[in-house]
């Protein structure tokens, strides 16, 4: 299965800047508290210059998509409008009703369970760790115990175990997830996203729904068309984005509806999961696995066979041309999204959509080659995204440099 946007494994890196003039340092600093989170990034100012050049330059893809809205699934289907509705509490703050069940963890445990998730948080996926220092502290812990949820659901059909995945494991875990929501956590881990739900305005259908999707995973290895295939995006990657909203917050000063940024939110993880899918087709053609509308692939002369072969025609450069439009497509609408979040959360959604956009570059700059090649993006150019995310990011226009 193709991995989830946040489990997005990158390699740390260490860029050394000389005489300080050449360089700027980006601070982010938590509150007290979970050891330390306080840190700097330096990158040389040429990368800063380049990074505003960018927001300028940036490629706007019209909103618009051949078929796309009669192969989408409306977010009425979806259920978004009732998960906006019970996560869209004033301020994004937690009301009284059950706060008698919260449950009363002894304060250092549920530290370290936090601690636990940040430690996870930033092996794994290290570039949006580090987007998540700028956040304040209740925020990073939040984010990263839902990160962590999210690994460990993906890992039970997509990890080391999978070979004993059965209907019974995923029914047992989703006990587990109604456990949690109910204030019973099995583990420190689990402890982790408890304290969370009580924290934050979160519903428990979009982790339902992700495990949902770990069962699509376990019965389908083929997809007929995009509405299909948008479904299972869904499922294990847009889920992730309504989660994340009420943690992240919506800026006050935001004009457009909740319901639109929570759609930004899903379009981001769609987009996300349809990148992650075009980058890892010879990888799950080896499992045996088409994450591809068969539809479409017909529609240019393809078929499995010509996954299987592993040979990069023309006809499949034209149909990969049309798969990364649509990817595209999606990172667009997200933008609208992305910029109505509270100023400090911002920074690791930006970061999100740059990556990923980078990496249908680098499909491209493969020649389309995703049967025998994997397309990454590399050290510097992940080191280059970061200040790109954080001039994006800012309310306005203009960096603080110190």
């Amino acid at each position: 299965m193709p991995d989830l946007w946040i489990k997005h494994s990158d390699h740390s890196t260490s860029e050394t800047c000389y005489g300080s003039s050449m360089c700027i340092t980006l601070s982010f600093t938590s509150k007290p508290g979970l050891g330390a989170c306080n840190g700097s990034l330096q990158v040389p100012k040429s990368m800063i210059a380049t990074a505003r050049t960018q927001v300028i330059a940036a490629p706007k893809i019209p909103v618009a998509f051949p078929g796309m809205t009669k192969q989408c699934i409306s977010d009425m289907d979806l259920g978004v409008h009732e998960v906006v509705r019970k996560q869209s509490w004033p301020n994004n703050l937690v009301s009284d009703v059950g706060t008698s069940r919260r449950p009363r963890f002894d304060p250092m445990f549920i530290d370290d369970a936090y601690y636990k998730c940040r430690t996870i948080c930033a092996e794994y996926a290290k570039t949006f760790y580090l987007g998540t220092l700028l956040m304040t502290k209740e925020r990073q812990k939040a984010i990263w115990a839902i990160y962590v949820w999210c690994r460990r659901t993906d890992e039970l059909v997509d990890g080391p175990n999978a070979d004993y995945m059965s209907s019974a494991v995923l029914e047992r875990w989703e006990e587990r997830l109604e456990d949690i929501f109910e204030g019973r956590p099995y583990d420190m881990l689990d402890a982790a996203l408890s304290d969370t739900v009580f924290s934050f305005p979160l519903d428990i259908k979009p982790f339902r729904d992700m495990i949902e999707g770990m069962r699509m995973d376990t019965r389908k290895s083929r997809y007929k068309s995009f509405q299909e295939l948008y479904l299972y995006c869904y499922y294990v990657a847009g889920t992730v984005g309504l989660m994340s909203v009420p943690v992240m917050g919506i800026a006050p000063e935001s004009s457009v509806s909740a319901h639109t940024i929570y759609n930004a939110a899903l379009y981001l993880g769609i987009g996300n999961q349809l990148t992650n899918i075009l980058r890892d087709v010879g990888e799950d053609a080896s499992r045996g696995r088409v994450y591809l509308p068969q539809d479409e692939l017909e529609q240019f002369g393809l078929s499995d066979k010509d996954v299987f072969s592993r040979k990069v025609t023309n006809a499949w450069r034209e149909f990969m041309k049309e798969q990364i439009v649509r990817a595209r497509f999606f990172f667009n609408l997200a933008e609208e999204g992305a910029s109505q979040l509270d100023k400090d959360s911002r920074w690791p959604v930006w970061s999100s959509l740059i990556l990923y956009r980078k990496i249908l570059d680098a499909i491209e700059e493969n020649d389309y080659d995703n049967l025998t090649k994997r397309a990454y993006v590399g050290r510097t150019e992940k080191l280059l995204s970061l200040p790109l995310a954080y001039t994006r990011a800012l309310p306005e226009p203009g960096l603080s440099l110190r």
